[in-house]
C-alpha cells in the first residue's frame, strides 16, 4: 500500500521510516527540503519538496493511489486543509491530521477530519498516571457519537464478568489490558485486579458509564 505524509519533522519522520520498515511505499512531503535529513539514510521513499495541500505536488507524492494520509506539519491549518483536500478531492478514506489546539480538534472531529490533538493526548498521558480520571478517549468515531474508552473502575469490580460489567453499566467492553498482554473477552471473562478496561460508549452515554464504574457496584450488580 502507499501512503503519503505531509510534515518531515520528529513525527513525520518517525512514521515514514515506521510504514516503510512494514514494506509499503511512502512519500514525503515539506517544504524545506533540509526537514529530509531526518529520514535515515536508507529510507528508500519518495521525498518531494512543496506544499502538503498543492495538488501538484500530492500528484507527485502519489496521492491518487495514497491508502492513508498524515497531515503532521507544525501547522494546525495547513494540516487541516491537507487533510481536507485528500479527502475530499482525492477521495483518501484513511485520514488524519495533527492539531495543536485542542479546542479546534474537537470542532474538525465534528466535521469528520479525524485528528490527533497534541497537547490534549499528552496531558491526557502523563494524568492518566497520576491521577484516576474516570474515562480517557483513545479512540471517537468522526461524527463523535462512539468513544473508545479506557475506563478506570472501582475495585469492588473485580471478580465480576464482562457480561454483568455490560448489563450494568451499558457500556461494551472492547479489551482488556492484563499485564502486557491484550485480552478480547467473552461474555464470561472476570475482570481481574489490576486489569486495565477499555470499553465502547455513546458520548452521551459517557457520564453515566463513568459514574457507574468508579463507585463500587451494588449489591445486586454483584
Amino acid at each position: 500500500m502507499h501512503f503519503v505524509i505531509m510534515g518531515c519533522g520528529r513525527v513525520g519522520a518517525t512514521l515514514a521510516q515506521t510504514i516503510g520498515s512494514h514494506g509499503h511505499s511512502v512519500a514525503v512531503i515539506d517544504q524545506n527540503p533540509d526537514s529530509f535529513r531526518r529520514l535515515a539514510a536508507d529510507f528508500s521513499g519518495q521525498k518531494v519538496t512543496g506544499v502538503g495541500f498543492d495538488r501538484d505536488t500530492l500528484t507527485q507524492a502519489g496521492i491518487e493511489d495514497a491508502y492513508g494520509f498524515a497531515a503532521v506539519s507544525d501547522g494546525d491549518n495547513s494540516n487541516v486543509l491537507a487533510a481536507r483536500v485528500a479527502r475530499e478531492t482525492y477521495g483518501v478514506e484513511n485520514v488524519v491530521a495533527r492539531i495543536y489546539d485542542p479546542h479546534r480538534a474537537e470542532i474538525y472531529q465534528r466535521l469528520g477530519i479525524p485528528t490527533v490533538a497534541t497537547v490534549r493526548w499528552t496531558a491526557d498521558q502523563v494524568l492518566r498516571r497520576m491521577l484516576p480520571l474516570g474515562a480517557t478517549d483513545e479512540y471517537r468515531d468522526p461524527s463523535g457519537q462512539v468513544r473508545l474508552a479506557q475506563v478506570d473502575y472501582h475495585p469492588g469490580w473485580a471478580g465480576t464478568t464482562v457480561r454483568r460489567i455490560e448489563q450494568v453499566s451499558g457500556a461494551r467492553v472492547a479489551f482488556l489490558s492484563r499485564y502486557t498482554d491484550g485480552l478480547l473477552p467473552t461474555a464470561d471473562t472476570v475482570l481481574q485486579e489490576n486489569d486495565v478496561l477499555h470499553v465502547l460508549m455513546r458520548g452521551d452515554d459517557a457520564a453515566a458509564v463513568e459514574r457507574t464504574l468508579t463507585h463500587a457496584p451494588r449489591e445486586e450488580e454483584d
